[in-house]
């Protein structure tokens, strides 16, 4: 039995098979809890004679229990909008798309706005294309839409007209107006150009949005999450946040990528970023175990099946071109090193192996004025990362924070953009692990762009097997314990909370939870049906089923 002091226990549970994720991978029967930590693990008679007279006992049956579950790249927030958004989940047809648009506008009155919840239709959808706008025009010729895509965002005519984006307009930097043969704003607005469009949504009361972002952390507790990386908050968020934890409410682990300026490339000149971290006080993984600031995060590039990943060879139908740059690489360079010198820790969308270049680039030229070695820097996605690129990353003790569950639903968009070969390599995670290493490395799921369930993404690690029943990179994948830890003692360790969470030991924070399976028996093909039936924070139940 491990024990950290005479404690007479608050809690024990016994009678299980608790998975520890510690350096051993120990499976035990039984722990005991005191206030929010975990205080013996062991077998059964070992820890049940710990039990005194105010000690609740509880025999959980056989199920099995892991360390809290930890989403290391998740936009919470949008989490918080499934009430209040147009769902697109199940929609696989156009006129499906359209159809479940007009029954959410047909409620609104006219004028106000009406926002989507994040979604895919370039892989979702059969027709594999945006909406356009005359089709947004008939099903909501009176309300403003905005349909984010990420990275991109569908508009009709309504919203165009309040973001003020005419033929006329030009394209801003980092940005682009998609426009129809005669030159008129198609309705799709890419990367900065979004901004445009959130600049006119009126968006929600405080109140409102305080409630929104609750809601949310008890979606994600649902899933067995305890902790999450999320992945670009901007500031009035951070402040929501803050007076969460304040009264009491937060029931998710926290750390925050912080956008300075909601922007995932901050809108600023050289010298307000300069006077950002000067005036800022706070330093990157500033907080406490509840909530704090994991870095900044910047943008590089855009996706794979956006068709704007930045790429080191031509895509496959078009040998002149190479993918999107959202910044210039100077401007990156500028950016990392100000925050690096300003001790933030720095996080960068990078999906194409050349944007990862770029990346590292960066981040090596910032070592080379002030050491990042032990300071956790991330490159976010990584998703076609190149064996030259990990080792680059390793020695300068970079993350990577990949995203395996993007190719459940996007394999086959990735194959038809990019060719097979690369969306058999995409993503690569035995590779990582074997020339990386488990404790530089993050599975998240990069939610609401992919489903947030753990088990998908677990499952997909596993078998490499999409949600068709395709297999991708039989090659890369990785065992069930790998996996494991890549959602728990791996993950913890982004937010440097390896001493607190990831693992079920003594002294460390109760965060666990109970599975309907088990994940280390269960067959391969029902790895994905695995639920979260109870799932506890700091000793204290958040969900159970």
């Amino acid at each position: 039995m491990r024990q950290s002091g005479p404690f007479e226990p608050d809690r024990i549970l016994h009678n299980a098979k608790i998975v520890t994720a510690d350096a051993d991978f120990a499976i035990v029967s039984a722990l005991a809890i005191k206030g929010e930590r975990i205080v013996a693990t062991g077998a059964d008679d070992e820890v049940l004679a710990l039990a005194g007279p105010e000690t609740v006992v509880e025999d959980l049956d056989g199920a099995t229990v892991l360390p809290g579950l930890i989403d290391t790249h998740v936009h919470v927030e949008e989490a918080g909008l499934l009430k209040h958004t147009v769902d697109f989940r199940g929609v696989r047809t156009v006129d499906e798309a359209l159809a479940r648009l007009k029954a959410f506008v047909d409620g609104r009155a006219p004028g106000e706005w009406v926002m989507g919840q994040l979604w895919h239709p370039q892989s979702q959808l059969a027709e594999k294309r945006f909406l356009t706008r005359a089709e947004l025009d008939a099903v909501a010729p009176d309300n403003p839409l905005y349909l984010p895509v990420g990275h991109f965002s569908m508009l009709n005519s309504r919203s165009l007209s309040a973001a003020g984006v005419t033929r006329d307009t030009p394209d801003p930097e980092g940005g682009t107006i998609h426009r129809d043969a005669d030159g008129e704003p198609s309705g799709v607005l890419e990367e900065a150009a979004e901004r445009m469009v959130i600049a006119a949504f009126p968006g929600w009361s405080a109140e409102a949005r305080r409630q929104q972002l609750v809601d949310a952390q008890g979606h994600l507790n649902s899933f067995g999450l305890t902790s999450a990386i999320s992945a670009a908050v901007n500031p009035q968020d951070v402040r929501h946040y803050n007076a969460i934890r304040l009264a009491g409410e937060q029931t998710l682990r926290l750390s925050l990528m912080f956008a300075p300026t909601g922007d995932l490339n901050p809108a600023m000149t050289a010298e307000e970023w300069e006077r950002f971290f000067a005036l800022t006080g706070a330093t990157s993984d500033f907080g406490d175990e509840w909530l704090s600031l994991s870095g900044v995060k910047l943008q590089v590039d855009g996706g794979m099946t956006l068709r704007t990943a930045a790429m080191r060879d031509p895509y496959p139908e078009d040998p002149n071109y190479h993918g999107t740059w959202v910044i210039e690489p100077r401007r990156l360079d500028h950016l990392v090193a100000v925050a690096n010198r300003n001790d933030w820790r720095v996080g960068i969308h990078a999906v194409g192996d050349a944007a990862i270049d770029a990346v590292l680039d960066a981040y090596e030229a910032a070592d080379a004025e002030r050491s990042i070695r032990e300071r956790r820097f991330i490159v976010i996605h990584g998703s076609l990362m190149q064996p030259d690129q990990m080792d680059r990353a390793k020695r300068l003790g970079v993350r990577v924070d990949a995203q395996p569950t993007f190719l459940w639903t996007k394999a086959a968009a990735v194959a038809r953009f990019l060719g097979r070969e690369t969306a058999d390599r995409a993503v690569p995670m035995r590779t990582l692990i074997d020339r990386m290493g488990l404790d530089l490395l993050g599975a998240g799921t990069d939610y609401g762009i992919n489903d947030l369930d753990p088990f998908i993404n677990i499952a997909f690690m596993v078998t490499r097997r999409d949600a068709g029943g395709d297999v991708y990179g039989a090659g890369e994948a990785i065992s069930r314990e790998e996996a494991i830890r890549l959602y728990t003692s791996a993950a913890a360790r982004y937010a440097f909370q390896e001493r607190r969470t990831g693992s079920i030991e003594p002294g460390k924070l109760a965060d666990l939870v109970v599975l309907s399976d088990d994940i280390l028996t269960v067959p391969d093909a029902a790895l994905h049906t695995v639920r979260a039936v109870r799932t506890v924070v700091g000793g204290r139940t958040v969900f159970a089923a």
